[in-house]
């Protein structure tokens, strides 16, 4: 079944490099340490238009990305290789469709325009990310989690269908609609992308949204309701007052914490948190949250920073207050989202960031090990940083197979990053991440293997260090940290629906021989 939107061009624009838009287009990247340059950017503004540009570029055999805010954190899209950039930020619309029952988001939306868009049509919200520049496009093919998943789960888990363009064995590209119910022959497809990442299998141009327990036809009733306010909170600590003992104390604290309150039905699974400790001197400790509780919003967060400072030094700063969802999600910690994960401002800067997903919270040995990275003094390293994020409540109320997104035990994501603005300084900051993210996890070959303690690692934060042998020494494959026991499935679904391998990078499923 297709569903097309129609449009009044009639065809999709071309950017080369003698357009003066070309230099615009190759710098929309978060990341600027891969200064891809395509041979051309296609923009397109309808799913017909996906169609004809993908076919032809098909038909010329030329390598492919697929691009929609620009947010990759590795270089699959700003690859070298990469001949031609399907940009698909023209395709922003936000709306309800009656005929499926569901609301429609275009893949070049923004999250800002979505919430937007959701808050004052309907007065609902989508529980998706956090920062309100990510495009739709890739964000939500890896699960899409953000400030209130605790509470609402992932976007993934109120997907219900996706149009997506695939391309045939005879490279004859078309329009799919894949649905959750049960009865659909493409239900696979819909699946695969409820966090099966982005480059994959297709190109997706609509998602449409109705929670998974969602009845009826009226729209203000298909997603979750924007709460009347949310509180924010956040706390500092200075570097000066902590030694090592109250370091790992501080941070054994909140790890405690997240295993103490994810469960789906705890109270505190309607807040949110995210603890980040910056390399001295420049970089500082600081807790930020946001709870949508109404009026029991204080008294979680008393409880919740009681827990957390237990056995630690005074805080040296504390700030909250309250705000609209709405102000909230376009606007949300602004100092944490003008910084990147290097210290340094983001938009400028050339990135290398790891992460991690915990079922239990760090060892002392592992703190031990993060205290001396961030406190050593490393010559040529200007940033650095260690993030830690709440997990699980409703998370981790769905079962691991019953999407592609597989880490339904964690309680806990955790980021290793780093950033640099000289080429000089690159090749110490690359070097002084990937050992602390080896040392931190010694005991499993370098990597947050899944097991007991860590749960492998989010495909949304992508990182080719994992598929890089002498830096993964655990003997489990890449695709075992992102997908777990879901990588079979995948690989079946990527050869029936991409069985020339169009949509491929450095960790893009293999398709079952």
């Amino acid at each position: 079944m297709s569903v097309l939107r129609t449009t009044n061009k009639a065809r999709p624009t071309e950017v080369t490099r003698d357009d003066v838009r070309y230099a615009t287009f190759v710098q929309k990247r978060f990341n600027k340490r891969f200064p891809g340059t395509p041979e051309a950017f296609r923009l397109v503004d309808s799913t017909e238009q996906v169609v004809e540009a993908l076919e032809e570029i098909v038909k010329t055999n030329r390598r492919l990305a697929v691009r929609s805010g620009g947010h990759c954190l590795d270089g699959l899209v700003s690859d070298p290789a990469v001949q031609v950039v399907i940009d698909t930020s023209l395709m922003s619309s936000v709306c309800y469709d009656e005929k499926i029952g569901a609301f429609a988001i275009e893949a070049g939306a923004t999250l800002g325009e979505v919430y937007r868009k959701l808050f004052v049509g309907w007065g609902a919200l989508l529980p998706a990310g956090q920062s309100p520049d990510i495009g739709v496009g890739g964000h939500v093919l890896g699960g899409a989690f953000g400030f209130v998943h605790r509470e609402h789960g992932l976007a993934v888990d109120s997907l219900y269908a996706v149009e997506v363009v695939v391309v045939d064995a005879a490279g004859k590209a078309r329009s799919v609609l894949a649905t959750r119910e049960p009865s659909d022959p493409n239900r696979e497809l819909w699946w695969a992308h409820t966090g099966g990442g982005g480059g994959n299998f297709g190109i997706v141009t609509r998602y449409f949204f109705r929670s998974p327990g969602a009845s009826g036809n009226d729209p203000t009733e298909l997603l979750p309701k924007a709460p009347q306010e949310v509180t924010t909170f956040k706390v500092e600590w200075d570097w000066k007052q902590l030694d090592e003992a109250s370091f790992v104390a501080l941070v054994r604290n909140y790890g405690q914490w997240c295993e103490e309150n994810s469960e789906p039905d705890s109270p505190f699974a309607r807040l949110f948190s995210v603890l980040v400790i910056g390399r001295p001197p420049h970089g500082n400790i600081a807790l930020r949250g946001v709870v949508s509780a109404g009026t029991a919003a204080a008294s979680l967060v008393e409880a919740h920073l009681a827990a957390v400072q237990q056995g630690c030094p005074a805080l040296r700063s504390r700030d909250g207050g309250r705000s609209s969802w709405l102000g909230f999600a376009l606007n949300p910690f602004p100092d944490l989202f003008a910084i990147g994960p290097g210290g340094v401002a983001a938009s400028p800067a050339s990135l290398k960031l790891k992460d991690a997903l915990l079922c239990k919270r760090h060892t002392d040995r592992q703190l031990a090990v993060a205290y001396d990275y961030l406190t050593r003094k490393e010559l040529g390293v200007p940033g650095g940083s260690f993030g830690l994020a709440s997990l699980g409540g409703r998370v981790n109320a769905v079962s691991p197979d019953a999407t592609a997104f597989a880490q339904r035990q964690a309680i806990m994501t955790t980021s290793y990053g780093v950033g640099w603005g000289a080429p000089e300084d690159e090749a110490a900051s690359l070097r002084w991440v990937r050992d602390f993210y080896r040392d931190v996890f010694a005991a499993t070959g370098g990597v947050p293997a899944p097991g007991e303690r860590t749960d492998g690692a989010l495909i949304n934060h992508p990182d080719t260090d994992l598929a890089d042998p002498a830096l993964n020494t655990s003997g489990v494959p890449w695709s075992t940290l992102y997908y777990k026991e879901n990588y079979p499935r995948l690989q079946r679904v990527k050869a029936e629906w991409d069985p020339r391998d169009v949509f491929h990078h450095a960790l893009s499923i293999r398709a079952t021989q």
